[in-house]
Protein backbone atom coordinates (compact mmCIF):
# COMPACT_ATOMS: atom_id res chain seq x y z
CA UNK A 1 0.00 0.00 0.00
CA UNK A 2 1.48 3.34 -1.03
CA UNK A 3 1.99 6.19 1.38
CA UNK A 4 0.23 9.55 1.19
CA UNK A 5 1.13 12.89 2.73
CA UNK A 6 -1.50 14.45 4.97
CA UNK A 7 -2.31 18.10 5.62
CA UNK A 8 0.19 18.04 8.51
CA UNK A 9 2.94 18.59 5.90
CA UNK A 10 5.07 21.71 6.51
CA UNK A 11 6.86 21.43 3.12
CA UNK A 12 10.31 20.95 4.67
CA UNK A 13 11.40 18.49 1.97
CA UNK A 14 12.94 15.92 4.31
CA UNK A 15 10.83 13.13 2.80
CA UNK A 16 11.68 13.98 -0.80
CA UNK A 17 15.40 14.07 -0.03
CA UNK A 18 15.33 10.59 1.51
CA UNK A 19 12.92 8.77 -0.84
CA UNK A 20 14.86 5.91 -2.51
CA UNK A 21 12.67 5.98 -5.63
CA UNK A 22 12.25 9.77 -5.89
CA UNK A 23 8.45 9.60 -6.00
CA UNK A 24 7.87 12.64 -3.73
CA UNK A 25 7.60 16.14 -5.15
CA UNK A 26 6.42 19.58 -4.07
CA UNK A 27 2.72 20.12 -4.75
CA UNK A 28 0.72 23.34 -4.47
CA UNK A 29 0.36 23.41 -0.69
CA UNK A 30 2.33 20.34 0.45
CA UNK A 31 4.59 17.58 -0.81
CA UNK A 32 2.88 14.76 -2.71
CA UNK A 33 3.68 11.11 -3.33
CA UNK A 34 3.26 9.46 -6.73
CA UNK A 35 1.36 6.35 -5.57
CA UNK A 36 2.20 4.42 -8.74
CA UNK A 37 5.94 4.77 -8.02
CA UNK A 38 5.83 4.43 -4.21
CA UNK A 39 7.35 1.17 -2.93
CA UNK A 40 5.81 1.53 0.56
CA UNK A 41 9.19 1.43 2.30
CA UNK A 42 8.20 3.95 4.98
CA UNK A 43 11.39 6.01 4.72
CA UNK A 44 9.38 9.21 4.32
CA UNK A 45 7.42 8.53 7.50
CA UNK A 46 10.64 7.83 9.36
CA UNK A 47 12.27 11.16 8.53
CA UNK A 48 9.25 13.47 8.68
CA UNK A 49 9.39 15.82 11.71
CA UNK A 50 5.58 16.23 11.82
CA UNK A 51 4.49 12.67 10.91
CA UNK A 52 2.72 13.80 7.72
CA UNK A 53 3.27 10.64 5.60
CA UNK A 54 0.82 7.86 6.39
CA UNK A 55 0.08 4.52 4.82
CA UNK A 56 -2.84 5.05 2.47
CA UNK A 57 -5.86 2.90 3.14
CA UNK A 58 -7.97 1.45 0.38
CA UNK A 59 -11.27 3.20 -0.05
Amino acid sequence: MAYKITEKCISCGACAAECPVQCISQGESKFEIDASACISCGTCAGVCPVEAPEEATEE
